[in-house]
């Protein structure tokens, strides 16, 4: 039995005593009858700590000064266990104390083991002696008082709920706008400092290299010190670092702090998903994070319009990353003064500082403080973890691919325009009565949109942007769809005792699939030629907006109910994963587009999209088993049932 079947035991007996046998004893006398002190472990090292043989234990009102009573009875007082009727076994309570026990054993620190010395203990000074240990810790240690303490964030009300949720969905679109919007200056830049299209692309490449690179800082640190603290130090961070790219002089400058904003960018998309995690339970998460999603995707698509149309006018290419630091400055505000922490391991360290500071007992404290930070285990433990989970968690790993290969195509088509307006108006020509020369998923579909309505219909750089729309409401439909399909989820919760089973979140990403890949191939046949109409193309948006929103949501559903108190942990593997790709596809589509034309890249991608279908499709008949093996991945015996 390892140290959380033991935490959930001794949780089980406390809250029902009568389930314990060392219990039953005669009904409790009055409140003032002395009661016969029964000698247990933690009684006896107590009275051997104290260098007697016989203790001396009694129990005042506050404020007045214990007696010394004989040495086998104590006063009795009432507290609130004896008086209570909530001792009932709460299952609700129960998860909670096993979950913050299984965060607490997997914590760096917890063991104390990194930090112990071999040189001699010091002098406590003062000439007094060392202290006696605490008679009994774990009664000084903190918890939330039952399933309904205020204090966690998932009994707040409702409306602190939403405008959290309102807070956290604005600062990640902000990452998210950020992310595409520099795509509409990169023809700019690249012909101010006379580079290559692939150096213009870098500015976009490095903001994305910087999501793969920020989620292995920010989880862990979240996982520490909480929600709130990384989301105020990476606010403001982001809308530093654009503003030096608006303000940069030179173009290293400028693809430098690309860079740094991506990685501070990231931190609320890896981090957000487990604020709402905190905040609801298994019947409401999947609602919650629904509407979140169907505000932040809308993000990346558009900023390119919104781009295009500040690019073409009298500001300029610097004022696409004046805007961003200005979004970004505002989010730093309403995180600074609105949002709460909801992390709950360090809420009780904060109701921990509260009850020390008030009752003068500096013994009162919670399992997160008794952590002591150790760099190297730090490293080995926390940091590390998100690349163990990419690594040795099939799941993670297998579904960081699929939408790897989601993300990355979507990044492609939006930056091969720009490079081809890069070639000169020689190649203008060409590609005019060639139009082969287009790219297509999220980022690449940032790439082949301006290819298909820019440079073959011949819209401008912000009408050309509107097209984006299409997509937008495939993903409007895929949310509404999701939201639909709740009702049946949550009846099937409710039949499993409230334990969510991963594997009911599967069935909207095997449809989303089959929609994305059929919409791919949709783009790339109707896309290539100028003389089908503009409306055919931007309809193929409604099927890869769906299977855009669908694979990802739920993906991420997924993600936090199999790996509920590691969900940070696990998304920063994914993001990590997908950002590299999206980084790296805009890179190499050029030449993949110049090589296949849009017709055949449209293809080769809605090909591999179908070979990736079955990915959903056997986790959802063989996740159960895999889950079972897993060292992250929570499966206490009501969320075995059949999936």
């Amino acid at each position: 039995m390892d140290i959380v079947d033991k935490d959930l035991e001794k949780a089980e007996t406390q809250a029902s005593p009568r389930l314990d046998p060392s219990t039953h004893s005669p009904p409790p006398q009055s409140p003032t009858e002395p009661v016969q002190r029964t000698m247990t472990v933690e009684s006896s090292v107590s009275s051997s700590s104290s260098g007697s043989s016989s203790s001396s234990v009694s129990t005042a009102p506050p404020g007045s000064r214990a007696r010394a009573t004989s040495a086998t009875t104590m006063s009795r007082l009432p507290t609130q266990p004896d008086d209570a009727p909530a001792l009932e076994r709460n299952p609700t309570a129960l998860s909670r104390i096993q979950t913050a026990r299984s965060q607490h054993s997997m914590t760096v620190g917890a063991t104390l083991s990194s930090r112990r010395s071999r040189r001699p203990l010091p002098a406590f000074g003062g000439g007094k002696p060392y202290p006696e240990p605490l008679p009994a810790k774990e009664e000084y240690v903190v918890e939330f008082a039952g399933a309904d303490d205020p204090l966690h964030a998932q009994n707040w009300p409702l409306a602190k709920k939403l405008y959290t949720g309102a807070i956290l969905g604005y600062v990640t679109l902000c990452s998210a706008f950020g992310s595409s919007i520099f795509s509409a200056a990169t023809r700019t830049v690249a012909s101010i400092y006379g580079v290559s299209a692939e150096v213009g692309i870098l500015g976009t490449s490095l903001y994305v290299l910087g999501f793969a690179t920020g989620p292995i800082f920010w989880a862990p640190l979240s996982e520490l010190k909480g929600r709130r603290l990384p989301l105020i130090i990476s606010s403001f961070g982001f809308g530093v670092f654009n503003v030096a790219v608006a303000t940069g002089k030179d173009l290293q400058t400028i693809l430098i702090c690309r860079f740094w904003a991506g990685f501070f960018g990231a931190c609320p998309l890896t981090i957000v998903a487990a604020v709402f995690s905190d905040m609801f339970n298994n019947r409401t998460r999947g609602i919650a994070i629904t509407v979140f999603s169907m505000t932040v995707f809308t993000g990346p698509l558009l900023a390119p319009f919104i781009g295009g149309f500040i690019n073409m006018s009298y500001l300029g290419w610097r004022w696409t990353e004046y805007l961003v630091a200005i979004m970004g400055f505002f989010g730093f505000a309403l995180v600074l003064l609105f949002l709460q922490e909801t992390y709950p391991p360090v809420v009780l360290v904060d109701k921990a500082a509260e009850l020390r500071r008030r009752t003068k007992n500096w013994g009162i404290h919670a399992k997160q403080e008794e952590i002591e930070v150790d760099f190297r285990e730090l490293a080995e433990k926390n940091f590390s973890r998100p690349l163990r989970m990419l690594v040795t968690e099939p799941i993670v790993l297998l579904i960081s691919i699929y939408m790897s290969f989601i993300y990355g195509s979507f990044c492609i088509p939006h930056f091969f325009f720009f490079s081809l307006s890069l070639s000169g108006k020689a190649n203008n020509r060409a590609n005019a009565a060639c139009p082969k020369k287009k790219k297509g998923l999220l980022y690449l579909f940032l790439t082949a949109y301006p290819i298909v309505f820019q440079r073959i219909h011949g819209f401008n750089p912000g009408v050309g942007g509107l097209p984006y729309f299409g997509m937008i409401c495939g993903q409007l439909i895929a949310g509404i769809f999701i939201m639909l399909r709740q009702p049946s989820y949550q009846r099937k919760l409710a039949a499993n005792n409230d334990w969510p089973v991963p594997e009911w979140r599967l069935p909207e990403i095997v449809v989303g699939g089959v929609a994305f890949a059929a919409g791919l191939f949709w783009f790339g046949w109707t896309g290539y030629r100028a003389d089908i109409h503009w409306v055919v193309p931007t309809l193929s948006g409604l099927c890869t907006g769906f299977g855009l929103m669908a694979i990802f949501l739920q993906s991420l559903n997924y993600l936090v109910d199999a790996y509920l108190m590691f969900a940070a942990s696990a998304i920063a593997a994914n993001t990590f994963c997908r950002s590299l790709c999206g980084a790296g596809f805009p890179l190499f589509a050029q030449y993949m587009f110049d090589g296949l034309g849009v017709n055949w890249t449209g293809t080769l991608l809605g090909c591999v999209a179908v070979v990736l279908v079955p990915v959903p499709v056997l986790f959802l008949f063989k996740g159960r088993r895999i889950r079972e093996r897993s060292a992250f991945a929570p499966t206490p015996p009501a969320m075995l049932g059949q999936s």
